[in-house]
């Protein structure tokens, strides 16, 4: 009889063990809406939620490259009769108000998104207003790649060059080295071309220029081969992640693809870390349609689920640390691994918005990182979802560069609610976190929300001042602006 009781009581503990992490995955679904919050009219917003905005005029531009030219020499013409501004949308991932500017003209530049590939000399010529995921969808059918672009593919590509982001490919500078050209519409509609040898201030000013200097209009990017990438993954403590990194992914010519994660449980904060590389297999790549189908919904609620979680964190990083095993030597294409959608971690709950931050640190300094970050972020009240590493190498073309060396990249994901008392607390935890990365002799990035003040944004950026004569010298008008430049100039 009592062994029989001991029997009931494991079979229980197995039954509690298995239920529990599906009920709790099953409570984040329950709790979320698919409601999609849409602008009032006359309003736009940006994927912070957090800066509704009244504007004056909504334009959604053409394809064509004829029609589009058209009718922006009438947007300029209009703007200087009414004496609007000027601000220029993509997906508006941007968390700080850069594509808007209250009472203006907002720019939607999605539908220009032509695409045409030259094979000989391997570049793409696209629209701004493409998404990375129609790059890649186009290019896997020549069997070719994009060089550099940001981790998910739902990005614009005009976007992606005016914040000048950076991705996970192995050791590279950011999205700016992979530009050949470009062309720009000025303030007075005149179409200026773009190159390291045509107009090269110009060039360097656009890249990570946050849409002040015009409107990019046709890029050329570099494109590489699709290849055939075998999944790989390494855990350690965090304090030996540079020599891991070395190790396994700097003294290894066949990386492709890599990053980083560090663990953000309460246990073990920010003790363990794990890698996660993809080589070069000798395997022939599928096209984007024959690639394995897999569940984008359970992963995007696995992910949700470490909301306000200590145990969801906890699962989660278990789950990864398992799923890595499982699929260790699985092969993908490179194109498969690029073509990610936010979407895979959408936050769905009306009441609270999801935050980035981005830092940038010299090797020297990554441990010391870690160990100052660490109080600051476990007294913050604010919910810490996520941080993944990527190395950066160092940003010769753009002129607000935050890679003036090779540095690794602290992306940090965070929850916050949609509250006065979480915005406040914010801007506090991002002070924080400027200030030891100052310390440590790194940079922050712009594109998120404008919690620095125009001092501390300088002390980062001595360049700024510099960038903003140049953007009175190249626009006199000053038609071009959103509320990035209203904080700062």
């Amino acid at each position: 009889m009592k062994r029989k009781y001991f029997v009931i009581i494991g079979i229980l503990i197995i039954i509690a063990l298995i239920a529990f992490p599906v009920i709790h995955i099953l409570k984040t679904k329950w709790n979320e809406s698919d409601e999609k919050i849409i602008n009032p009219n006359g309003y736009a917003n940006d994927a912070s939620q957090l800066n509704l905005t009244k504007i004056d005029t909504l334009i959604k531009v053409p394809n064509s490259k004829t029609k589009i030219v058209n009718q922006l020499k009438q947007v300029l013409k209009y703007a200087n009769e009414k004496n609007l501004k000027i601000s220029i949308a993509g997906a508006q991932h941007s968390m700080g108000g850069h594509s808007i500017y209250p009472n203006g003209i907002l720019l939607n530049m999605l539908p220009y998104k032509h695409i045409e590939l030259d094979q000989e000399n391997n570049i793409l010529t696209i629209g701004s207003g493409a998404l990375w995921q129609d790059a890649i969808n186009y290019l896997d059918k020549y069997g070719k790649s994009v060089a550099v672009m940001q981790a998910f593919s739902s990005f614009s590509v005009g976007g992606s060059m005016s914040v000048n982001g950076h991705g996970w490919q192995k050791n590279l500078p950011p999205v700016s080295s992979s530009v050949m050209s470009f062309t720009l519409m000025n303030y007075n509609g005149e179409i200026i071309n773009c190159s390291r040898e045509e107009n090269p201030e110009l060039f360097r000013l656009v890249i990570g220029g946050y849409g002040l200097f015009g409107i990019i209009l046709d890029v050329k990017l570099k494109v590489v081969d699709n290849l055939a990438l075998k999944y790989k993954s390494v855990s350690m403590n965090s304090d030996e992640y540079l020599s891991y990194y070395k190790k396994f992914i700097t003294d290894n010519q066949n990386v492709n693809l890599v990053f980083g994660r560090l663990r953000i449980s309460d246990k073990k904060f920010l003790d363990e870390a794990t890698i996660i590389y993809f080589e070069k297999s000798n395997e022939k790549p599928l096209s984007l349609e024959n690639q394995r189908t897999k569940n984008k919904e359970i992963r995007r609620i696995v992910f949700r689920s470490t909301v306000d979680s200590e145990y969801g964190k906890r699962l989660r990083w278990d789950l990864e640390k398992g799923m890595n095993k499982v699929l260790n030597n699985t092969v993908f294409t490179r194109n498969e691994l690029l073509n990610g959608n936010v979407s895979l971690i959408e936050n769905k709950d009306p009441n609270s918005t999801d935050l980035l931050h981005e830092y940038f640190i010299p090797e020297r300094n990554f441990n010391q990182f870690i160990k100052d970050i660490k109080p600051i972020l476990k007294d913050s009240e604010i919910d810490l979802l996520n941080i993944t590493l990527r190395a950066v190498n160092k940003d010769e073309d753009s002129f607000m560069n935050y890679a003036r060396q090779n540095v690794f990249g602290f992306v940090l994901l965070f929850n916050q609610k949609k509250t006065e008392k979480q915005e406040s607390e914010m801007k506090i935890l991002t002070n924080k976190l400027v200030d030891v990365t100052v310390k440590n002799e790194g940079t922050f990035y712009l594109p998120y929300r404008l919690h620095i003040d125009k001092m501390k944004m300088r002390k980062v950026y001595p360049q700024a001042d510099s960038f903003f004569v140049f953007k009175r010298k190249y626009d006199p008008q000053e038609i071009f602006e959103n509320k990035f430049y209203m904080h700062y100039k």
